[in-house]
């Protein structure tokens, strides 16, 4: 029994071990957050076994997924690891429309449809950056639009959303993102320090990586998407979703008829 106890704990002491489990925590967490939203305030939202839910939100998450290939480095402001990419376009558009659990649905399957095409090359920690900060960014703002489906109200979850992503992002780099990264690839934190410093000579440790370099990065890639969103969610919503937006006309009868 002691060589079953010991082997147990060996396993879980193992650094990869434990970041799949934090992984998994991380996405039941939001996963559950949503739900719950969900299910006690949510009037309006469809249920998880409807082809329609299911249809949508494979449709967007392939969307998503494409999106997610094409990345863009920000040479000035962040070393290359550190790419924007508009993948949360149509997760937002999907979580506007079939509410959060739905966009944390597309978030997760836009990961793993991602890493399909193209393997990770951060040692899953840029694919559990990207699907946390995402999460961060749609949560709030389809929880807020769903309160009361206005055009004014999406313009304030957005916003919301932007804010909690660039702060939220701020702080898990710096708290886990980049530890992680440098215990999984081996990398001491002083080099990736220096990868930034190199690029604004103003970085000279953690807080000041992520306060110039990956808190800009964030508000950038939260207001693009949010300018987006605003523009075309209510273009395609009668196209992509077959919401009748005009009213219907009544004609006259004719006496004779």
């Amino acid at each position: 029994m002691d060589k079953i106890f010991s082997a147990i704990r060996t396993f879980f002491q193992n650094e990869t071990v434990q970041f799949v489990l934090i992984c998994i925590g991380i996405v039941a967490a939001i996963a559950l957050i949503a739900w719950l939203f969900e299910h006690f305030l949510c009037k309006d939202r469809l249920r998880l076994s409807s082809p329609k839910y299911i249809t949508t939100v494979a449709v967007f998450s392939a969307l998503a997924g494409v999106l997610m290939l094409l990345e863009f480095p920000l040479f000035f402001l962040a070393p290359n690891f550190y790419k924007l990419d508009f993948s949360e376009l149509p997760v937002m558009i999907c979580s506007f429309y079939l509410g959060p659990l739905a966009g944390v649905l597309c978030e997760f399957l836009k990961i793993l449809i991602k890493l399909i095409f193209k393997p990770t090359t951060t040692a899953f920690v840029g694919e559990l950056a990207n699907f946390s900060v995402g999460c961060a960014f749609v949560l709030p703002a389809s929880m807020i639009y769903h309160f009361r489906k206005k055009k004014g109200t999406a313009l304030i979850g957005l916003i919301v959303g932007t804010l909690v992503l660039t702060v939220f992002g701020t702080l898990f780099n710096a708290l886990y993102l980049l530890p992680a990264f440098a215990k999984l690839y081996g990398m001491p934190m002083e080099v990736i320090i220096n990868m930034g410093t190199e690029i604004n000579s103003h970085i000279q440790g953690v807080s000041s990586f992520v306060m110039l370099a990956v808190a800009p990065l964030n508000l950038i890639k939260g207001t693009l998407v949010s300018l987006l969103t605003m523009l075309l969610y209510k273009r395609i919503e009668p196209l992509m979703f077959n919401r009748e937006t005009r009213k219907p006309t009544h004609r006259k009868q004719d006496p004779q008829e």
